[in-house]
């Protein structure tokens, strides 16, 4: 069934009327326009106990504590915090037993008279999912695409409504929670690219695959966990660093990508570039290598990759960037130091193919200027042919007519360096194959694996580890 999408007078007049839902609307830097809707439709008094919003610094600082950034994650925690407390101090003994509380907050950064280059903001709602419960709460981070101030405002004053709704309504259901979140708007105005669910409501809720379905839904074009496992807002890690990554399918990670990782690394370090910059490494996998035959994505085999990334030390970002120059675009608009892109012979032979390029309006020079339009260097790892075992280096590669200009320029000017592996790598060697060792049993699959990475895949049986039998090794 197709599911009726409530307008946001709808959802704000509903609360409204509901007379077990109370609580505090609290709103930095975009007006408020959360609260509005529900002034607007009438009721408010039995919704809200209070709405405010503290734009000055001073103000901010002496009701919510001092903060470094004003719109950030710390300063939506900290708003959370004080307003629930608030709450319950003044009114769970006068109407505890019967209301669901909440606090709903955001900090947001909207055009204005002062040039933005980033127009995004936090939000969050804290709230109890029945009476007397211990509080959940839901944190989104979202970037706000629309060029004019009325239109961010009204955009955000719609997935707040939103949010809100679904904290009340449909929190049981967290992907449909999701899915709400852009009713009446669409990811043209909108972007949400981290969502974090904690709470006694959530406790089967798993937000490693929560936020991989906001890129499902479209709801966000790069997601990003810590070597800890915890989604992490992209900007906040990419902000003004010099960035190294490197792309594969990484199921599973194997010895020849931490090869490749550390001869860039070692590039990379001496660069003059990254001199004045925090550095951070990426490992990236593109949603097409986490896809199903029937397009879906495969949750198991998604987890197992991020969770022997993260594991074994890495950040690891998740996108739907089919293309590098779409990825170095995207990396562009926070890092200001040195990217660089760590990749094979294959890859690289893909970047010049002229038929990867036919949606694109300049064709391959287009793509060109925006693969390299900052500080971008393509770090490439040497390939032995199938056919005849020969090494394939960057010096070796051919490329015919005036692509091969093209490429001689940007072999000279630096922006394409070879990688030199003390050991050339086997022809024979593939990350498919080894996934094939792993799944039929055959015990030679741990000599291409990181030590930590095959004592991971044992533990936990990743990858089909264990489910057929062992081969016999004679």
């Amino acid at each position: 069934m197709t599911r009726r999408i409530l307008t946001s007078h709808e959802k704000a007049l509903e609360i409204n009327l509901d007379q077990k839902i109370y609580g505090t609307i609290a709103e930095i830097g975009g007006g408020q326009e959360v609260a509005r809707w529900f002034f607007t439709v009438g009721g408010a008094a039995g919704t809200i106990a209070k709405s405010m919003s503290a734009y000055d610094m001073t103000f901010s600082d002496a009701i919510y504590g001092p903060t470094e950034r004003y719109v950030s994650r710390e300063r939506l925690l900290a708003m959370l915090d004080h307003e629930y407390d608030l709450l319950l101090e003044r009114l769970s003994q006068k109407r505890g037993e019967e209301t669901r509380f909440f606090v709903f907050a955001d900090t947001v950064a909207i055009r204005g008279f002062q040039p933005r280059s980033e127009c995004h903001g936090w939000l969050g709602v804290r709230f109890q999912h029945e009476g007397s419960a211990k509080p959940s709460e839901v944190i989104l981070h979202i970037r706000l695409r629309d060029r004019e101030r009325v239109r961010q405002q009204e955009a955000l004053g719609i997935v707040g409504v939103n949010l809100l709704y679904s904290m009340c309504y449909i929190w049981a259901d967290p992907y449909r929670l999701l899915e709400s979140l852009l009713d009446n708007l669409d990811s043209e105005r909108l972007e949400i690219d981290m969502v974090l669910a904690r709470g006694p409501a959530f406790v089967d809720c798993d937000n490693r695959l929560l936020n991989l379905h906001l890129i499902v839904l479209g709801l966000a074009r790069v997601i990003l966990f810590d070597p800890t496992g915890h989604p992490r807002q992209p900007s906040e890690l990419l902000y003004r660093k010099s960035v190294l990554i490197e792309r594969g399918e990484f199921a599973p990670v194997t010895r020849m990508h931490m090869d490749m990782l550390q001869l860039a690394r070692q590039k990379f370090l001496q660069d003059p570039a990254i001199e004045r910059f925090a550095k951070i490494e990426l490992l990236e996998i593109t949603t097409k290598n986490l896809l199903l035959p029937d397009g879906k994505v495969d949750s198991r085999d998604f987890l197992e990759r991020v969770d022997l990334l993260c594991a074994i030390g890495h950040h690891v970002l998740i996108s739907n960037y089919a293309e590098f120059f779409e990825i170095s675009a995207y990396l562009a608009r926070y890092a200001e130091g040195l990217v660089g892109i760590v990749l094979g012979i294959p890859l690289l032979e893909q970047i010049f193919s002229e038929r990867y390029y036919s949606y694109v309006e300049g064709g391959i020079l287009e793509a060109m200027g925006r693969l390299f339009k900052k500080n971008v260097k393509l770090y490439v790892y040497p390939t032995r042919k199938v056919s005849d075992g020969e090494l394939r280096t960057v010096e070796q590669l051919a490329l015919e007519g005036p692509l091969a200009h093209l490429y001689a320029y940007l072999k000279e000017t630096g922006r394409i360096e070879s990688l030199t592996p003390r050991s050339p790598p086997d022809v024979s060697f593939s990350p498919r194959q080894v996934g094939a060792l792993i799944r039929s049993g055959d015990p030679t699959w741990e000599d291409y694996v990181p030590v930590r990475a095959a004592q991971l895949i044992r533990e936990k049986r990743f990858f089909g580890y264990g489910e057929a039998a062992p081969a016999v090794v004679s």
